[in-house]
């Protein structure tokens, strides 16, 4: 593989930034918002996981005295 100089390899990197396609201000605060309540569905989802395994262990300990 051929050696890059690195003026060469900034030139590079300047021209595949430019391909890139950055999202708007509205379609990142979209994905922001979507994050937000995805995260909070699945906390609550495993709170109340966490909270039937926490009943059935204390359930199953509470035959065992």
């Amino acid at each position: 593989m051929a050696k890059t100089s690195p003026l060469e390899f900034m030139r590079q990197v300047r021209a595949e930034t430019a391909k890139v396609v950055w999202p708007s201000r509205k379609e990142t605060i979209m994905t922001g918002v979507m994050v937000l309540i995805m995260a909070t569905l699945l906390g609550l989802f495993f709170l109340g996981v966490d909270s039937v395994f926490d009943a059935l262990v204390r359930f199953l300990l509470s035959l065992a005295q």
